[in-house]
């Protein structure tokens, strides 16, 4: 019993940094603990399918996740996820199957709630329902910004809006610059910016040149200079 309850509270702490919750009364975010699971994803698990009916939604807490399908015989990718962000709400929104697949690219934590949970959050808890039109509202000014990049801007500019768009969303401040905590490698970039790895490894190896942006030791991305690339972004 004492086990139950300190995993109880561990994820009661665990969502003050959720903005799905952000705005819930200190009993509601209990009952969302209570009513919330955590599970370890190792890195390369497809933690849900396309086409697959919609059972749960999932939070990412720590790690990287690739929204993709499959087209014309090549993978293709939709976005990559981290920290903070949510799988699988649209499923259980309009009761349809799975629009993409979502592959870990690291070991993952993520909570999960059930349909039945998630349900109630939205019927009961008015600023659940408010911060996932939020939620939704950004993915598709996003969606917009990819669009007109990918009309308007060449490989460099491309390359150089996506870096610092993951630097907004999931960077951190380290001695050179802002780290992007998620997994990406160039290969991801070169699917999500369209161009080919070749491209798009040119494009960094200028900006590492001229002090813009590099990976560290771990193959995460640094960005030094947020200013100089978005000169290449206008």
């Amino acid at each position: 019993m004492l086990i139950m309850d300190e995993r109880k509270f561990d994820t009661r702490n665990l969502l003050s940094d959720i903005g799905l919750f952000e705005g819930l009364a200190p009993a509601q975010l209990d009952w969302v603990a209570k009513n919330a699971h955590r599970r370890v994803f190792a890195a390369g698990t497809n933690v849900i399918t396309v086409e697959q009916p919609g059972e749960a939604v999932f939070i990412i807490l720590h790690g990287t996740v690739k929204i993709h399908i499959e087209q014309g015989g090549r993978d293709v990718i939709l976005s990559i996820l981290g920290g903070g962000d949510l799988l699988g709400e649209m499923s259980l929104i309009d009761s349809m199957g799975r629009s993409a697949s979502a592959l870990t690219l690291e070991s993952s934590l993520m909570l999960w709630m059930d349909r039945t949970a998630f349900n109630y959050l939205l019927d009961n808890f008015p600023p659940v329902a408010r911060n996932l039109v939020k939620i939704l509202s950004a993915r598709v000014r996003l969606s917009d910004q990819v669009i007109q990049s990918l009309a308007t801007l060449d490989v460099n500019g491309r390359v150089a809006r996506q870096l610092l768009a993951f630097a907004e969303r999931y960077g951190r401040e380290v001695k050179d610059g802002v780290q992007v905590r998620i997994v990406v490698t160039q290969g991801d970039l070169a699917d999500l910016v369209g161009a080919s790895r070749k491209r798009v490894n040119q494009a960094m190896v200028f900006f590492k040149e001229q002090e813009l942006a590099s990976t560290d030791t771990d193959g995460r991305f640094i960005i030094h200079n947020k200013a100089g690339l978005a000169r290449f972004c206008d």
